[in-house]
């Protein structure tokens, strides 16, 4: 247990600095448009895709904690949010996966108004 809270650590490091330099990169190609994210968010979940399968199909769960989780995890949670919405689909849960999406990008959209509220409040 201890190895898998480490290989999640280290592999979210990694990711998580990938994603900066993608953001930096992409701000001085596009600034005011958020590329960083959208091309994270795109290519993190092409790779989720192909990862989840190739770890699926040749036997190396034991690195999904490291590459999934970590790695992926660090450079994006929206790729991790989409294997969740996929596996529901692929599982025959069509209204659960769709239930999931709205609720996930309605209330994620509610919570930062209401964090934005709540802070400007707090701390204007």
């Amino acid at each position: 247990m201890k190895h898998t809270f480490l290989q999640v650590a280290l592999g979210g490091a990694l990711g998580s600095a990938a994603r900066y330099g993608v953001n930096i990169l992409a701000g001085r190609l596009t600034p005011g448009f958020p590329l960083g994210t959208l091309s994270v968010n795109i290519a993190g979940c092409l790779a989720m895709g192909l990862l989840a399968a190739l770890l699926a199909h040749r036997g190396g769960q034991h690195l999904a904690p490291f590459l999934l989780t970590g790695v992926l995890g660090g450079f994006t949670t929206f790729s991790a949010f989409a294997l969740d919405t996929m596996t529901l689909w692929e599982r025959g849960a069509a209204a659960t996966a769709l239930g999931y999406v709205l609720g996930s990008v309605l209330l994620s959209l509610a919570a930062v108004i209401a964090g934005l509220a709540i802070g400007r409040g707090l701390f204007a």
